[in-house]
């Protein structure tokens, strides 16, 4: 499914936050300042670009270290099982002394259960409509970036209550809501807990990225810049961690899940070895 959103919809979830840490301001009344061009900045770009959502809810397990796809789960379509039935989506486990030795696959059953796929993007104009003047270039990434991340707020919201439903009575501010403390998690790609950002391309075969204008690098590297992508965990127990450095076992063995030369799969998890 794709929602589409206004810059005005998702203005309320920005986590400003984030935007000051990315000018580097610490000084209240800077902060402010700063905060006050933004806005007056996203009032101009309101009805120019446009924020989008793509998910899926899809039925799955998990296989040791792997989350699979269940076939015959999945919404069938002229009564075939669709082509991502059976699909693996292989992860990470902590090696370290001193960690809960977590894996995402932690918080999914071994039987079936329901399992969300994500990924938020902004309309590309707004990462290079603005080369000329390099002030207003930086200000629209930055922005950009925030309105990716205020879409997965808000769309993860808007599954919780009502297209996934498993939390229907839900009523958290967005405050609370940036604070994480809904119910179940939502780790994204390149974050500690789902490190490899090559895990793009297996999301972009499940969703199909293009839908909502998002094309991968080499490297698994999201285009436009503002996009983030990832899973969407239910369990009440689920929370983040990070996985942290992997040893040539485990690097080993996730190459071979992944199928995908150790060479090549070092290259992506270089921060983690």
């Amino acid at each position: 499914m794709i929602l589409t959103y206004d810059i005005s919809d998702l203005q309320p979830y920005i986590n400003w936050v984030y935007f000051y840490f990315a000018w580097q301001l610490k000084d209240k009344a800077e902060q402010q300042r700063i905060r006050s061009e933004a806005e007056a900045f996203l009032q101009e770009c309101q009805g120019r670009y446009q924020a989008y959502a793509l998910f899926q809810i899809v039925k799955a397990h998990a296989e040791g270290d792997d989350i699979v796809i269940d076939r015959g789960k999945c919404k069938e379509e002229g009564g075939k099982c669709k082509e991502e039935c059976g699909k693996r989506i292989p992860l990470l486990r902590q090696q370290e002394v001193g960690t809960q030795f977590l894996c995402l696959a932690d918080f999914l059953s071994t039987i079936h259960q329901e399992l969300g796929l994500f990924a938020t993007s902004v309309d590309a104009g707004m990462e290079h409509d603005f080369d000329n003047d390099p002030y207003q270039k930086m200000m629209a990434q930055l922005l950009a970036d925030r309105l990716a991340e205020a879409a997965a707020e808000r769309m993860h919201e808007e599954v919780r209550k009502h297209y996934w439903g498993y939390a229907m009575d839900e009523h958290l501010s967005i405050e609370q809501m940036q604070q994480e403390q809904f119910q179940g998690i939502r780790p994204a790609v390149g974050y500690p807990s789902l490190p490899d950002a090559s895990l793009n391309f297996v999301l972009d075969e499940l969703l199909g990225f293009q839908q909502i204008g998002i094309s991968l690098t080499e490297s698994g590297a999201m285009r436009p810049h503002a996009s983030v992508s990832g899973l969407m965990l239910a369990a009440p127990e689920s929370h983040y961690f990070s996985v942290g450095r992997i040893g040539e076992d485990q690097l080993a063995d996730y190459a071979r899940r992944r199928q995908m030369p150790i060479d090549q799969m070092r290259k992506f998890l270089t921060a983690n070895l």
